[in-house]
């Protein structure tokens, strides 16, 4: 004797099958950042425990523990809140806060003194870490090499709306940010075939405000400041051309741009121009 089998996809009691509706996540047209929640989680890359990205109010990226902790147990100058998507260095007042990854990661010294219990967390996350180096899920990162660069620096330094930024990868790698049809990350490059290129050049990088002057040099900047005014924002907002006027596609990843220190960024600085240029540059 065989049991019936239904044919028509309802479950065994024969009630029709209802697919819930998949609703999209959408950000509000006033909201400062653009980020979906759902595209700020990350792995650290010298641990492989997860992290929170989020803008800081000077547009910089900080990675956060996951968790909330107690804010008795966080020293007063690790304490970080969340408003409206924008990470705030200081506590807004509550009993929970948030703590910056680096002072928990494992794999870097402490930045400060912690508390048994931060002590405690750090140790989980030193067991997480060694399982998922087990697994190889992870691997630690390794130096990277000091050979010589012919395609131009691994990060340079971009010249744009008036100012000198820090890419976080090479020109042709700069990936688009923006979220695609399938919820995915766009693939595109940003420096796009049919779009108009940067061309590098040897500028002088100056101190930031409040720094000691610094003697004259010069360094390779890949100057985009020739190009139109939306040229130069599509670039600061890393996108690809098929984004830069799609204002309903979120972001599902962090701009990669640092402003330029000369101190902070100084192994980053290239007193050559790359050779061969990259695409489409050339000195003007």
């Amino acid at each position: 004797m065989h049991p019936n089998t239904l044919s028509t996809g309802c479950p065994w009691d024969g009630s029709p099958r209802t697919a819930l509706a998949r609703r999209p996540l959408r950000v509000a047209a006033t909201s400062p950042s653009r980020l979906l929640r759902a595209g700020q989680s990350g792995r650290c890359r010298h641990c492989g425990n997860r992290i929170d990205l989020y803008p800081r109010a000077d547009g910089q990226p900080i990675a956060l523990h996951p968790a909330e902790l107690v804010t008795a147990h966080v020293p007063a100058a690790c304490h970080w809140h969340l408003s409206s998507g924008i990470a705030h260095p200081h506590s807004d007042g509550s009993a929970w806060c948030r703590i910056p990854h680096a002072v928990l990661c494992p794999q870097r010294t402490p930045v400060c003194r912690i508390s048994p219990p931060l002590t405690s967390v750090r140790r989980q996350l030193a067991v997480r870490t060694r399982r998922l180096i087990d697994t190889g899920v992870f691997t630690t990162p390794t130096a990277a090499p000091t050979s010589a660069e012919p395609d131009g620096p691994g990060r340079p330094v971009v010249r744009m709306l008036l100012g000198h930024y820090l890419a976080d990868g090479p020109v042709e790698a700069i990936r688009c940010v923006a979220q695609t049809s399938h919820r995915h990350r766009c693939s595109r490059p940003v420096l796009a075939p049919d779009s108009p290129p940067g061309s590098w050049r040897l500028l002088p990088i100056g101190p930031q405000r409040g720094q000691l002057a610094l003697p004259e040099q010069t360094t390779a900047v890949y100057d985009l400041s020739q190009l139109p005014h939306a040229e130069q924002r599509r670039w600061r907002m890393q996108r690809c051309p098929a984004h830069a006027t799609t204002h309903g596609a979120a972001d599902l990843a962090l701009a990669g741009w640092q402003v330029v220190d000369p101190l902070l960024h100084a192994q980053h600085l290239r007193t050559g121009l790359p050779y061969p240029p990259a695409h489409g540059s050339g000195e003007r």
